[in-house]
């Protein structure tokens, strides 16, 4: 494709708008002679890491994206439903179609099927906005002594706990481990804040979901008005539709520079990427890194340069424990946790200048594309990518 001015214009696709798509859409502007298009199904940028927030109303976990996206980027509010590498296309819900020259692949998570009997029927997600919209309107809708449990222990279920527990509600927490990311001491912290806020925790398997209980592996039965379901997640199966090789729950399988072993025009960013099949934490703390260096990645390969190794590391993780305290999990840059931790008031006051801190830096590199800076040097996560989304 050539511009009016017979410069070559290259066409980049940029699929999903979360943290990573929006990222890598933004990043791409540091070459200007790059069309970007960015295909999202909603109107607005979702922070998912207020989506318990939502559920509680205490954030709307919503941005315009006139905020956090460069002006230049076209944005598709439409949902990919198949990519045609052989054609350089990406046909969409409306029955348009959107082509390209290089595809970035940041179509993110969900909360996916469950094999144990009733999760579909009778539980809530909180992994997507609507899922969130739906729990709000489902808890609201309950007496606030009625039983609430909250299954699966990971990040998003101790946010959500902590969340509703907060407001009164009556909770218990199910996990086959409570905190599994956890140090010792941490952990011990999280206790303490779950019996001043009367969250019940239970370690145990959940064998069934009914309507108006739960029932665990060992007999046991909780009664639950309503049951909300965060154990595990998994990835749109958009790739595998696309004929796309895929690792087992359908992550994007691509090399070292995060481009498909299959097509090296497809580039992919965040939850739904899997280089050299060892994917890193699903997690925003993960997500903008990876947008930035897939969008890298696409430009040196229109520049005709190499493409630059994954290089990333973790920190830690944030986890809000209700609005009045919260927990900051240190890490080795490995992503293995260590004795050390921040909690209290002053973890919350932390995990609420992260959540800023993200859409503030999407806005900046929207800004200013090339500004956006990453922790380097721990390219793997001690534990396996099948983890939660929610921290920083």
């Amino acid at each position: 494709m050539t511009s009016n001015t017979g410069t070559s214009v290259s066409r980049v696709v940029v699929i999903g708008g979360g943290y990573a798509g929006v990222m890598a859409a933004n990043r791409l502007r540091l070459d200007p002679s790059v069309d970007v298009t960015l295909i999202n199904p909603r109107p607005d940028f979702v922070e998912r890491i207020r989506l318990h927030q939502l559920v509680t109303g205490s954030d709307d976990a919503v941005v315009d994206f006139a905020t956090v996206l460069h002006p230049d980027v076209r944005l598709v509010v439409d949902t990919a439903e198949r990519i045609d590498a052989a054609d350089r296309s990406v046909a969409l819900a409306s029955g348009g179609t959107v082509s390209y020259d290089h595809l970035i692949y940041a179509v993110g998570s969900n909360a996916g099927p469950s094999t144990v009997p009733g999760v579909g029927e009778f539980a809530y997600s909180v992994t997507e906005f609507e899922d969130a919209q739906r729990l709000r309107r489902a808890v609201d809708a309950r007496p606030c002594d009625a039983p609430i449990t909250v299954v699966g222990a990971g990040p998003t279920g101790l946010e959500m706990a902590a969340e509703l527990a907060e407001q009164g509600r009556t909770v218990t927490l199910v996990g086959d481990a409570i905190g599994p990311y956890l140090s010792e001491p941490g952990w011990r912290a999280v206790a303490k804040r779950f019996r001043r806020l009367g969250v019940r925790t239970v370690e145990a398997r959940v064998a069934e979901v009914r309507a108006d209980a739960v029932l665990l592996a060992d007999g046991r039965r909780l009664d639950s008005a309503v049951t909300v379901w965060t154990a595990g997640f998994a990835v749109p199966d958009l790739a595998a539709r696309s004929g796309l090789s895929t690792d087992a729950i359908g992550r994007l399988r691509t090399d070292e520079t995060l481009t498909s072993v299959d097509d090296d025009r497809i580039v992919a960013a965040g939850d739904a990427a899997a280089p050299s099949g060892q994917p890193l934490r699903m997690s925003c703390q993960a997500a903008g890194p990876l947008g930035a260096q897939a969008a890298d990645t696409v430009l040196s390969r229109i520049a005709g340069d190499r493409p630059a190794p994954l290089d990333q590391a973790f920190a830690g993780q944030c986890i809000s424990l209700g609005r009045d305290a919260g927990i900051i999990q240190l890490a080795r840059r490995d992503d293995t946790a260590i004795p050390v931790f921040l909690s209290g008031r002053a973890a919350a006051w932390v995990k609420e200048r992260v959540c800023r801190g993200t859409i503030w830096a999407l806005a900046r590199e929207a800004r200013r594309p090339g500004s956006y800076l990453w922790l380097k040097g721990g390219r793997r996560p001690a534990q396996p990518a099948l983890d939660e989304m929610a921290v920083s």
